[in-house]
């Protein structure tokens, strides 16, 4: 399988790990107002009849640690997701991470009490932590530089269906009431999902960029191949995305990994972007409304049964709200979707807000239905807006945004934001709902607010950019001066002393490290590029074995160019696959003053 089949494939395993999530979100949600499992894990013996009308007599904040505890442990695992996924990859990283996902699955299937309910929704948390982190970077990685928008998308796409399937199954499980099969029936399902996705990363590819980064070079280029040009490694494309991401590793690896305090003072905009999408997509009252979403129903004056039916049909708007996002995330682009966000998620909590003040005021019956009705729909309409907006945007943002050395970290950072702030929202979420109501809504509204006139002064645009070329995008200074300190060479750098004024004709080599276009057939013109601190490189080789000419026409960072030393090219005969395979080699490097 190549080509776009692989790709799609690929993204839609890996998604398979956010629709664990989000079943974890629903699954608790649905739990909370089953009396067998009130009964059996709060150890109050309630009916129906009570549970909808509040009187479950559970201490509402044993129930905000049930639902909190996950959030903590997912904070942690998303910092050592970032060890994960620089050394053991992301693929294996994704892997990992299904498997503590399905150990706390088997876990919460057979809890007999609160302490391994708590214990396993633990675990779970850090299945859930490393997949929120893996998962993201795995889609930016293998998606091309135009499309990426809708490869993260569709991964939000999946966590709102996994959202959709817990609270769908949650209401077909609730009929097997009273055994306690009505609540630990999702959680089988729930395992079912885990040892699907393990099992399905043996089928995975691993990402061109981790592959090559590493060192496995053959390996990510027959990768960029498989996934964006149908197998086919002669391809300009592959050529180009190779030598544009070998280009960006060398530069990288002579600054050096980033360090945790260089997200903040070298790559500051961009920490600020990830921290601030993430701590205003909680902050704008998603999860306040979908861990409770059920229980909340419940209370405005919907009988159990229906509220449930009612949770599975706001999941399904969920997701349609994300479809149009696909389409339009990389031609309207980020920031535009991100202020249309706020401004219609304003103006939701405000409709949400104001008939639960309403419905406070009119006693428990059939003259409370038709608010109830109002407040589903107000729902349903935040729900919408969120998954085309605030939802996918701030993933795909924490993913995109930071550069290879520094990806896993930020991205990590990121994700941190989230969890510390989701474990926020469950917690205060119960105490503050009883005693404001309607009031807790109109709180949510102001961040809400905030967060458009933050994204208007701040957030760039970073749709239809490459993941290399965002350092422009954001303003960052690549260290050049550490990029031509005299360090030790390797060979995705250019053959040439350092050079000052105008560079035409002053390249006698440019390795870009594809087997394809190095070589002594080689031809090369280097010239200024428009872009600051930028150089254009046209190469044209001639590969004698299959008789045809292959072309690179890219653009290089200036600090590449620059080295002040010397390497020589020699051709090494290898027989691999029919083709002489060129490779660099120090045969001897002196260095030398540029001025």
């Amino acid at each position: 399988m190549v080509g776009k089949p692989l790709l799609y494939f690929s993204s839609a395993l890996a998604s398979l790990g956010d629709a664990m999530f989000g079943y974890s979100q629903g699954i608790i949600a649905a739990a909370q107002v089953q009396p067998s499992f009130i009964r059996r894990m709060y150890g109050k013996d309630v009916t129906l009849g009570q549970v909808q009308m509040g009187q479950d007599g559970v201490n509402v904040f044993m129930q905000a640690i049930v639902v909190a505890c996950l959030n903590i442990t997912a904070l942690i695992a998303s910092y050592c997701s970032a060890y994960l996924c620089d050394h053991f990859g992301r693929r294996t990283s994704i892997r990992i991470g299904g498997i503590v996902y399905l150990v706390a699955s088997l876990i919460q299937i057979f809890m007999p009490n609160l302490t391994a309910l708590i214990i396993g929704r633990c675990i779970q948390g850090l299945g859930v932590g490393i997949l929120s982190v893996t998962v993201p970077i795995y889609q930016c990685e293998i998606a091309p530089g135009n499309g990426r928008g809708l490869f993260v998308a569709i991964e939000y796409l999946c966590l709102n269906a996994g959202y959709a399937l817990s609270a769908w199954v949650g209401y077909a499980f609730f009929f097997y009431i009273p055994r306690e099969i009505s609540w630990r029936g999702p959680y089988i399902i729930q395992a079912f999902l885990a040892i699907v996705l393990v099992l399905w990363t043996f089928f995975l590819p691993e990402t061109p960029r981790w592959l090559i980064k590493n060192g496995f070079r053959r390996e990510g280029m027959v990768t960029l191949a498989d996934l964006h040009a149908k197998g086919d490694i002669y391809d300009p494309l592959v050529a180009k995305s190779y030598a544009g991401i070998r280009a960006a590793i060398a530069l990288e690896s002579r600054i050096g990994e980033a360090t945790w305090a260089q997200l903040f003072t070298q790559y500051t905009r961009r920490a600020v972007v990830g921290i601030t999408c993430q701590l205003f997509a909680q902050f704008n009252g998603i999860n306040a409304i979908l861990y409770f979403l059920p229980e909340n129903l419940t209370r405005a004056g919907f009988k159990i049964s229906r509220s449930l039916l009612y949770a599975g049909a706001c999941a399904l708007v969920y997701c349609g709200g994300t479809i149009p996002t696909m389409f339009l995330v990389d031609t309207w682009g980020r920031r535009k979707l991100l202020l249309a966000g706020s401004a219609g998620l304003v103006c939701a909590l405000a409709l949400i807000g104001g008939l639960q003040y309403h419905a406070d005021t009119i006693p428990m019956g059939p003259a409370r239905i038709s608010t109830a009705d109002g407040l589903f729909a107000g729902v349903c309409i935040y729900l919408f807006i969120f998954g085309a907006t605030w939802g996918p945007i701030p993933w795909l943002l924490s993913a995109e945004i930071f550069p290879l050395r520094a990806r896993a970290k930020g991205m990590a950072l990121s994700t941190s934001v989230n969890w510390i702030s989701n474990f926020i929202i469950a917690f205060i979420t119960p105490p503050l709902f009883g005693s404001m109501q309607g009031g807790y809504y109109f709180l949510l509204l102001g961040f809400t607010v905030i967060s458009g006139i933050f994204v208007y002064f701040v957030y760039p645009e970073t749709a239809g950019k490459t993941l290399e070329e965002l350092g422009e995008v954001f303003g960052d200074n690549p260290l050049e001066d550490d990029a031509r300190d005299g360090g030790d060479l390797d060979d995705a750098e250019v053959a040439e002393k350092g050079t000052k004024g105008p560079l035409e004709g002053r390249i006698k080599e440019f390795p870009t490290g594809n087997p394809y276009l190095d070589g002594p057939g080689q031809e090369r013109d280097v010239e200024e590029s428009d872009e600051d601190d930028m150089v254009e490189v046209d190469v044209n080789s001639v590969d004698e074995e299959v008789g045809r000419t292959l072309e690179l026409d890219t653009d290089i960072h200036r600090a590449l160019l620059e080295v002040p030393s010397e390497v020589t090219l020699r051709v090494a005969e290898e027989e691999k696959e029919g083709y002489q395979e060129p490779r660099l080699e120090r045969k001897e490097t002196t260095l030398e003053d540029v001025d």
